[in-house]
């Protein structure tokens, strides 16, 4: 039996408010215990969509640039089988099987890509279309050879007959009609009826050959068009529990289906997000900015997977996109240094016509992606982004401070260990910026990096109080991070005031719908009440493991805790486990679960 920690009366009080708000059902951003997350998107290193990439192209991009840039994650097209049509990039999403063969390359690439990738430090998550199989109405034959006609998909995987689909045979025409949403066909494609075990199983076997293929993560197509005890019945096949979960769930006003529903199987991707960083970059007025991780028309933060844009999005101008120069790349660098959801970098390609496909050969088989040359935007190379990376690993869950605004122009430090500026002014701005780095010289990454004799970039010298004086660009940024110093030299010595990270970790198997946390003595910690405990991540399971900034020197007590989905609380056995925050830099602990 797990017993609890050993702690002072003191703290009493605020484990019976906690209790009191529990019992009444509420959290802080108005969840259920219930809806407790299943990952920890802000201790997960940040991901690249490379979209319509090659497989042997997204492999040399892992180890030449996004492991050495510092990405977790690397998003791919889907892989299934698709329509042969005219070359068009949503073939991709007009399944017919779930072979993994497709334009982007075959099943033996699409492995020796996962396995390159893994050495080289990078996951990979995978687009899967699991809603609908194609709109074609006739028979055809697909990418690998496979024959179709409406209806009629064979298998292994994807052997679908007419009563496999749902009795809707007609197009969604009000989508404020859940039925029709989830029922009938989104323009045009054949809907399955995820409602049957069948079906169920059929796409589980899908989902569960990929993660034998070594796949870590789903972005799931079209969630909102499946119920969401499907998608929780569909995971319950799955064969690797730990895999983390994305769903595409679009929030339209007044519409009956939204995105917390879905946390019973995954995270949910934040469009309104993105929406708000169009409106807000594009009016020219950041002020707003500061405060965004607190509002509540936004999903919590560790379960919102965020974006500046997508492959459909630049597509409809509902975001920004390559196409908005200066504005783009500011809501990119924001995204990244700003403590709100698990981002992900959106890489394509330019294109005049919705519909055009990226550059390939007379037989749609796509061509592998050439930085620099053609048509491939490589927007996860850019400083503001692949630098912008690095910074988000070196600030982890650091909280939001010295926030400054005069509208056009917003900075804001992330505790001790970085410091963001941006203008989206036409001129310059130079200023002196109250920061809580420790005194050295520091490189701003959006201008270059460090280097054995200095910075390839702007040099910006922060004094002992933590105030900076620099310049910040017309309509760019200024990040400075521990990680970047002048001439590569050692971070700084940190005041007694400075703060420095533990990175908890325990081995701990767990059944689904299970999660694991730290809570301790400190309130970053939770002061030890279980409902404020540290979310750890399961992207490394059977570790879990999240990063917590500490003041440098401090001894805490902690301990871990797992919560059932229906709000149960298990403390592991034993006495207080203890550390001591380093004076700089990372602790990394890999503790084992007790009792």
């Amino acid at each position: 039996m797990s017993t609890e920690p050993t702690r002072p009366r003191r703290a009493a009080l605020g484990a019976l408010l906690a209790a009191v708000l529990s019992l009444a059902g509420l959290t802080a951003a108005g969840l259920t215990a219930a809806q407790t997350a299943t990952a920890a998107p802000a201790t997960m290193r940040p991901a690249a969509n490379l979209f319509q990439w090659t497989w042997n192209a997204i492999a040399q991009e892992c180890t030449t640039q996004l492991g050495p840039a510092g990405y977790g994650y690397v998003q791919t097209s889907p892989p299934n089988e698709h329509v042969v049509l005219s070359g068009q990039w949503w073939t991709s999403y007009q399944p017919v099987s779930y072979k993994v063969a497709s334009k982007l390359g075959t099943r033996a690439e699409y492995k020796a890509m996962i396995d390159t990738c893994r050495a080289a430090g990078v996951s990979v998550i995978t687009d899967v279309v699991v809603n609908h199989m194609s709109g074609q109405t006739s028979a055809g034959t697909g990418w690998a050879g496979t024959a179709y006609s409406e209806e009629r998909y064979p298998g292994p995987e994807g052997g679908y007959g007419p009563q496999d689909f749902h009795g809707c045979r007609t197009n969604i025409s009000s989508y404020h009609d859940r039925y029709q949403v989830q029922n009938c066909r989104l323009v045009g494609l054949q809907d399955l009826d995820t409602s049957s075990d069948y079906v169920r199983s059929e796409i589980a076997a899908y989902l569960n050959d990929l993660i034998s293929l070594g796949v870590r993560g789903f972005r799931v197509d079209a969630s909102k068009h499946i119920a969401a005890g499907d998608l929780e019945a569909i995971k319950g096949k799955l064969s690797d529990q730990s895999v983390y979960i994305e769903h595409e769930v679009i929030a339209g006003g007044g519409e009956p289906i939204q995105p917390a529903e879905y946390f019973g199987s995954g995270d949910s991707n934040e469009f309104n997000y993105s929406r708000h960083l169009k409106s807000v970059f594009q009016s020219g007025n950041l002020s707003s900015l500061g405060g965004l991780k607190d509002q509540s028309w936004l999903l919590p933060t560790d379960r919102a997977a965020v974006f500046v844009d997508n492959h459909d999005t630049e597509r409809n101008g509902e975001t920004l996109s390559y196409k908005n120069g200066s504005d783009y790349r500011l809501a990119n660098v924001f995204a990244l240094s700003y403590p709100y959801g698990w981002p992900t970098v959106y890489s394509g390609y330019a294109f005049s016509s919705n519909d055009a496909g990226a550059p390939q050969q007379s037989n749609g088989k796509v061509n592998d992606a050439v930085c620099g040359q053609g048509t491939w935007t490589c927007a996860h190379r850019w400083n503001e982004t692949a630098h912008m990376v690095g910074f988000r690993n070196a600030v982890g869950t650091a909280a939001l401070t010295n926030v400054w605004s005069d509208g056009g122009r917003l900075a804001y430090g992330r505790g001790s260990l970085g410091y963001v500026a941006l203008n989206r002014n036409g001129s310059a701005l130079q200023r002196t910026f109250q920061t809580s780095l420790p005194a050295g010289r520091y490189c701003d990454v959006i201008s270059g990096a460090s280097t054995s004799g200095g910075c390839s970039g702007t040099t910006v010298t922060v004094a002992s109080g933590g105030s900076a004086t620099f310049t910040v660009p017309a309509n760019g940024s200024v990040a400075l991070h521990v990680g970047q110093l002048a001439g590569g030299t050692a971070t700084p010595t940190p005041t007694p005031t400075t703060s420095s990270q533990i990175s908890f970790g325990v081995s701990a198997t767990t059944s689904w719908g299970h999660n694991v946390f730290v809570v301790g003595d400190r309130a970053e910690l939770g002061s030890w009440n279980p409902a404020n405990a540290v979310a750890l991540s399961s992207a490394a399971y059977p570790v879990w493991r999240a990063a917590v900034t500490l003041p440098a020197g401090t001894v805490v007590q902690y301990k871990y805790v797992r919560k059932e989905s229906n709000g149960a609380v298990t403390w592991e056995t034993g006495s207080n486990r203890t550390a001591t925050v380093p004076a700089s830099g990372v602790l990394t602990l890999t503790d084992t679960w007790r009792g």
